[in-house]
């Protein structure tokens, strides 16, 4: 699943390929992908300007004129490309948008996951998953005090906590990895039992390691691109992620991989230690 990072990149690059392009039409595919029925959405959107394109979270706030916004989610799988018009259409492409300039902006999405939601903008956070997103993992929004606070009322797990949009938006599978790995935390360690230290070394790794991964133009594991159809190169960074029994960069200690809140989930047994009281 792309994580901020991929999705930061994408909205870079639509923002690049098709701001200030006007729309013909729009042709709706697969009609499950969208909240409105398949006419209303393409009526809505026809002879329409996309303005600009911002994100919160995962989520792309694509703006139209006339005060509309297309929350898109990629989900698993989901991706924009810009191909000419006329250009043959994929299997997986689902939705495209006829620009006046004789291009397209496609969606394509191999598993069909991927979401879009027309909303009147300014009504983007009634979209579920938004109403209650947390803070981005920003040294302006993302403070100590509120670390503390969310974490000393939960006994949870820090990984599963981690991937709660409503705590922090924008973590997935393979940072929250990275930056418990960064913060030498046990992925099973109770939040609650967290030092002011740990969440001060923990905040300052969530923020520097998603600057770094946005910078590296995100990471790619399976299928995700960027808008221009080039996979993220931040793999080639990744410190714990995915390097199950190899040596542990810092220790020597061969990465474990284990099934937590049915995510696979990357940890050194030497460097991660959990510490306090047992987890009730």
């Amino acid at each position: 699943m792309p994580e901020l990072p991929e999705v930061e990149t994408v909205r870079r690059g639509l923002t690049q390929l098709v701001a200030g392009s006007q729309i013909k039409k729009v042709d709706v595919i697969y009609e499950k992908m969208i909240n409105l029925p398949k006419k209303p959405f393409e009526d809505a959107l026809r002879e329409k300007t996309i303005e600009a394109v911002d994100r919160r979270g995962k989520y792309l706030f694509i703006r139209i004129s006339g005060g509309l916004t297309i929350v898109s989610h990629l989900r698993m799988e989901g991706k924009y490309d810009v191909e000419p018009e006329g250009a043959p259409i994929g299997k997986h492409t689902h939705v495209i948008f006829h620009l006046a300039d004789g291009r397209q902006l496609r969606y394509n999405d191999t598993r069909k996951f991927g979401r879009m939601n027309l909303v009147h903008t300014g009504d983007e956070m009634s979209v579920a998953g938004l109403r209650n997103i947390g803070p981005e993992p920003t040294e302006r929004d993302l403070t100590v005090d509120y670390m503390q606070t969310i974490f000393a009322k939960s006994k949870k797990m820090i990984k599963p906590f981690l991937l709660d949009q409503s705590k922090i938006a924008g973590l997935g599978n393979i940072y929250a990895d990275e930056v418990l790995w960064l913060s030498k935390i046990h992925p099973e360690q109770p939040v609650n039992l967290l030092t002011l230290d740990e969440i001060k070394r923990l905040r300052m790794n969530i923020i520097t390691e998603i600057q770094k991964a946005i910078a590296g133009h995100g990471t790619t594991v399976h299928s995700y691109s960027n808008a221009y159809g080039e996979a993220g190169s931040f793999q080639n960074h990744l410190n714990v992620y995915g390097r199950t029994n190899k040596p542990c960069l810092r220790c020597g200690t061969p990465i474990v991989k284990i099934k937590l809140a049915q995510r696979g989930t990357h940890f050194c047994p030497q460097c991660q230690v959990i510490h306090g009281e047992e987890n009730e």
